[in-house]
């Protein structure tokens, strides 16, 4: 129970700066593209400057070198977790024009606007390497594959465009984290006024995230919310069957135990905040990925601390 009531607390800190979000919308406080402006203050500067701040504090050479190969365990969830999503699409009869919406949303998962802030409180900074490399390989399936999928609902036909796809997955927190990495193993130092800088702008990360998570609850509105087959679908993949598939590629792996807890709990966020933006760019059905990303938000402030209680055992 112990345990329980930490993780608790955790996901409370989380949980008072989504509802100051969510009062701060209500009284309309934000204009129509208040929430596209903080998204974009926090991926594009307050993110990246946040990997390199952290990164270049807290980390060695040597910790560093053991991250990138153990990459290859979100891959192989998310690739089974895929095969997984059209089956189970198949089974639930979800029509056509979901289809595609549906298995994006069930294997990829929310790891910066919630799994960064959730992980950060409850293990701290010597978290942030795992959660990135857990972002690296599912920025780099949402883009593409999670993408295709989505414009495939959608009106038109699909084309594959590599620049495109390339500068969504080398996204702003990516080379942040990679220039944090190349300045570890050069062992240059950052002046005083530059690290002072990249720690204030950094520290902007969380609350703003979750601000936007607030601001886009309140947009898609608790009203909606509908448990349907098809939602349910989504959320047996984001909190059941992500986590307990982790759990077994992790089982006898021989990774330090922090890595487990971090990639089994980043596989178990809910629906990424950007499926709704990519379905209205390409014609897909885009209120229903804003309802997902509310019930699917909301749900995880549960899930988590029972999913901790559960990794403690």
């Amino acid at each position: 129970m112990v345990v329980f009531f930490d993780s608790l607390q955790g996901v409370l800190v989380i949980l008072v700066m989504i509802v100051i979000g969510y009062i701060l919308a209500r009284s309309r406080w934000f204009s129509p593209s208040s929430s596209q402006i903080i998204a974009r203050i926090v991926t594009q500067i307050a993110l990246p400057m946040y990997m390199i701040d952290t990164i270049t504090k807290d980390f060695t050479k040597q910790q560093l070198a053991q991250l990138l190969p153990n990459l290859k365990y979100p891959v192989i969830s998310m690739m089974i977790l895929f095969g997984l999503s059209v089956a189970i699409a198949r089974l639930l009869h979800v029509r056509k024009n979901r289809r595609g919406l549906f298995q994006s949303m069930f294997f990829n998962s929310n790891t910066v606007f919630v799994g960064l802030p959730i992980n950060m409180a409850l293990f701290g900074p010597s978290s942030l390497p795992y959660v990135l490399v857990y972002y690296m390989a599912n920025t780099t399936f949402f883009w593409t594959l999670g993408t295709y999928l989505i414009q495939r609902d959608g009106e038109g036909t699909w084309k594959f465009d590599i620049f495109t796809t390339l500068k969504k997955v080398f996204s702003p927190p990516l080379f942040g984290f990679m220039i944090g990495v190349v300045l570890v193993l050069l062992d240059v130092k950052i002046p005083t006024f530059i690290a002072s800088d990249l720690h204030y702008m950094g520290a902007l990360t969380i609350p703003l995230s979750m601000i936007f998570i607030g601001i886009a609850i309140e947009k898609a509105g608790l009203r909606n919310i509908k448990l349907s087959r098809y939602s349910l679908g989504v959320l047996a993949g984001r909190f059941i069957l992500a986590p307990i598939l982790m759990s077994l590629l992790l089982w006898r792996a021989d990774v330090p135990q922090l890595m487990k807890q971090v990639f089994i709990l980043q596989s178990a966020m809910p629906v990424m905040t950007n499926a709704p933006v990519v379905a209205k760019l390409y014609g897909a059905d885009a209120d229903y990925a804003a309802i997902m990303v509310t019930e699917s938000t909301i749900l995880s402030l549960i899930a988590v601390p029972i999913l901790m209680t559960l990794l403690q055992k």
